[in-house]
């Protein structure tokens, strides 16, 4: 199989999407792909599980699409093998009427994963430089003091919510979270393929919806926000990664080794030392146990 090389998709200079692979070949077939996975992913199981007993760093998976991108199924199989209250995953739809009447990072903020947790966040704070960008009238629902209409939400708008965002990832990082942030990167006619297949699929059909349809004619503004957004917020602290996403399994691997690589590099996060006198009379308490 071909070594997985994290600088081949990190974005540390300017992205061009136009540029970027939908598609990478690892030199394996499907059931290589599953195996690496297997593999990779138990290594992170056991990490988490010293994370946990560390206590001291959280991690924060940002994982960005278009539909059909493959994040549900990701993260399905890449964390499969965790300790269930050692991750927690949240969905972000529409804002509720109480998220609403709060800034928009607000119901983000508190899905936060504790030290010592995984937390998954299946579309992000970044819907809101992407999705309303797009669709600038979905500002308006946020009743701000200063935007009354649309012609209010201009660059300024637009730099003010990049520091924004950025402010807000540099803070939880500069406070124990350690941030991956995925962009999966899907090529437009793999999109038309794998919407054709939720057509077809009885089972899948739940999945469609016509508004898909819509937003796919908006496919080439949606490139240009996210490149852009990508560009802005990339940080050494938040580092984002474009993942060629057309192949579901190579994807799939290249996020979870990107995690496993990335964490080994906190050689801090250790499992706590046993205190002394208790360690002391391990043997003491173990003879206790086989008496009784």
């Amino acid at each position: 199989m071909k070594e997985i090389r994290i600088s081949d998709y990190k974005v540390e200079n300017h992205l061009k999407l136009s540029e970027a692979k939908t598609n990478v070949d690892l030199n394996a077939d499907k059931k290589q792909l599953e195996n690496a996975l297997e593999d990779t992913r138990k290594q992170l199981g056991k990490l988490q599980d010293t994370l946990y007993a560390h206590g001291k760093y959280a991690v924060l998976v940002c994982l960005q699409g278009m539909d059909t991108a493959g994040k549900d199924s990701l993260i399905r199989e890449v964390f499969k093998d965790f300790n269930a209250r050692g991750v927690v995953v949240h969905s972000f739809k529409v804002p509720t009427e109480l998220e609403r009447k709060h800034d928009y990072i607000w119901r983000h903020y508190i899905a936060l994963p504790a030290r010592g947790k995984f937390g998954v966040f299946n579309r992000t704070h970044y819907e809101n430089v992407l999705v309303t960008r797009v669709h600038p009238g979905y500002i308006l629902g946020e009743n701000l003091p200063e935007v009354h209409s649309t012609e209010d939400i201009n660059e300024r708008f637009w730099d003010k919510r990049f520091e924004q965002i950025n402010n807000f990832e540099k803070t939880i990082a500069q406070n124990g979270t350690i941030i991956f942030k995925f962009f999966l990167n899907l090529s437009k006619e793999e999109q038309k393929n794998r919407l054709i297949r939720r057509l077809n699929k009885p089972n899948k059909n739940w999945k469609f919806s016509p508004g898909d349809l819509d937003e796919r004619e908006l496919w080439d503004t949606y490139m240009h926000c996210y490149e852009d957004a990508i560009n802005r917020t990339s940080k050494p602290h938040a580092p984002w990664y474009a993942i060629p996403s057309d192949d579901k399994p190579a994807a799939r691997l290249i996020v979870a080794h990107i995690l496993l690589e990335e964490l080994k590099k906190y050689d801090d996060i250790k499992e706590p030392e046993l205190d002394p006198e208790i360690k002391a009379k391990i043997s003491e308490y173990k003879e206790r146990l086989q008496s009784e």
